[in-house]
């Protein structure tokens, strides 16, 4: 699989989150600013999540991709979007119960551009931010259904202890 990497886009009140090759922890301390940003804003039409290049995704960029969602519906009124053609990556998107606030398309994309890629943060100065974003997502993921519940319970508990 390719090295993961983000890429985001803003054209007026959309904001645009794409995730190329294999996208994981590492990047989540990058997206979880980014999101950040999107939160922050007054007004918001819509927010896309492109996976048409995606590969691979952990459970806890799909956890932050969950809070993202949760904060758009609740507070811009908007269920975002999320283009994944990829059979496998649409059916994870499922199990975990995400279709539940977000809208999953699996056709391609319309014409998205200027992106710009976000950097990757030094993972020994956001070491404890990090766990406390892998934590949050991974709880979250378990607030969805008592599969997700099950599979994350061992994680979150080793996680809670390491505090």
């Amino acid at each position: 699989m390719a090295p993961g990497k983000i890429l985001v886009s803003q054209d007026g009140r959309s904001y645009i989150i794409r995730l190329v090759g294999d996208v994981r922890v590492t990047l989540c301390a990058s997206l979880n600013n980014y999101m950040e940003v999107i939160f922050k804003s007054e007004k918001i039409s819509e927010i896309i999540v492109d996976m048409v290049d995606t590969e691979g995704v952990d459970s806890t960029t799909l956890g932050l991709l969950a809070k993202l969602a949760i904060y758009s519906n609740e507070n811009f009124k908007i269920r975002p979007i999320v283009f994944c053609p990829d059979e496998s990556l649409y059916e994870t998107l499922m199990v975990m119960g995400l279709d539940d606030v977000f809208k999953i398309v699996q056709r391609l994309r319309s014409r998205l551009e200027d992106y710009e890629e976000l950097s990757v943060e030094d993972p020994s100065a956001v070491a404890d931010r990090t766990r406390q974003q892998v934590l949050d997502a991974h709880r979250l993921l378990s607030s969805f259904n008592e599969k997700n519940k099950h599979e994350f319970l061992d994680l979150i508990q080793a996680l809670e202890k390491g505090r």
